[in-house]
């Protein structure tokens, strides 16, 4: 998708250029754009090979494409669904990949934010830490973007399931305000977008939004949280670039707008179970996204 298709999405999502055009953010065709997570480490294989690649533009730096190096250090940044899902297997998916392939990927996960910022990891939180006039991280007491990057190849971040609370939009959308509603997260994931692109050396591996069940929640957000979903990962995602999706919500909900009930552990979090079956998916699209493949295949890793 081209980016004149992606601002028009924006566009469409919000509610009108002029609602955008308060917040500063220009069309793509103007020249302009919006501004601008206790770790373990799970290693394997002992093999290093030379990446692939072929360069292009992308963001505001050249994004390579094809392999990453086969030693590429990889963070998972979660809290409390994201831990659930790397107990279902991710790091010892990732030992299976590197014997079997004969890399050495190395993938560690840490709460982001951690407990020095309140316990929010929704698309404010991450506007706010590595945007809002720079990123905020280091005055929370966060690793900043910038730190993640030179540490990594590879940074995977998702939101727990409160980000699907999203309420009916106002028609005035507020980048900085902490409100879930498609209007605010449809600029604050612009933002984090350009911010993004400008690592084009490090690939973000971004996961679409955990699901509530509907006993937790009501019909008319579960309807806005596929939305803005649908749009992350239709709109928002584009080929070509160092952004990649995860298609989390689409594995909770078996395209429904609420979490499958049998897929819980009694509340919104997903279940033990569950997690064993999607873990080894989530691995798939992971390496996928490090072997240059990201783009085509299967955004749910099925």
């Amino acid at each position: 998708m081209n980016a004149g298709l992606a601002w028009a999405g924006l566009v469409a999502l919000v509610g009108g250029v002029g609602a955008l055009a308060a917040l500063g953010c220009t069309s793509p065709d103007s020249g302009g754009g919006t501004g601008g997570a206790g770790a373990t480490t799970s290693t394997g294989g002992t093999t290093s090979t030379t990446s692939t690649t072929s360069t292009h533009t992308g963001g505001s730096g050249a994004y390579v494409e094809g392999s990453l190096p086969a030693d590429s250090g990889i963070i998972y940044l979660h809290h409390s669904t994201g831990g659930v899902i790397w107990g279902g297997g991710v790091p010892e998916g990732v030992d299976a990949a590197n014997t079997a392939n004969g890399t050495s990927y190395a993938i560690e996960q840490t709460d982001y934010p951690s407990s020095a910022y309140p316990w929010q990891n929704y698309p404010y939180d991450y506007w706010h830490l590595w945007v809002e006039a720079g990123g905020q991280a280091a005055a929370e007491g966060q690793p900043s973007l910038a730190e993640l990057t030179l540490a990594h190849r590879v940074i995977v971040f998702k939101h727990c399931f409160p980000v699907s609370d999203i309420e009916a939009d106002t028609g005035s959308p507020d980048i900085a305000s902490e409100t879930k509603s498609i209007e605010n997260y449809a600029l604050q994931y612009a933002a984090l977008k350009d911010a993004l692109h400008a690592y084009p050396e490090t690939r973000f591996l971004v996961w679409t939004g955990a699901a509530r069940l509907l006993t937790e929640s009501s019909v008319e957000q579960g309807a806005r949280a596929r939305q803005f979903f649908t749009w992350v990962k239709d709109t928002w995602d584009e080929p070509g670039d160092n952004i990649f999706v995860w298609d989390f919500f689409e594995l909770e909900t078996e395209g429904g707008d609420f979490l499958v009930p049998a897929y819980a552990a009694g509340d919104s979090h997903p279940s033990d179970t569950f997690a064993q079956q999607v873990a080894p998916l989530f691995v798939s699209r992971l390496l996928a996204v490090l072997d240059g493949s990201g783009d085509g295949g299967s955004l749910t890793g099925q």
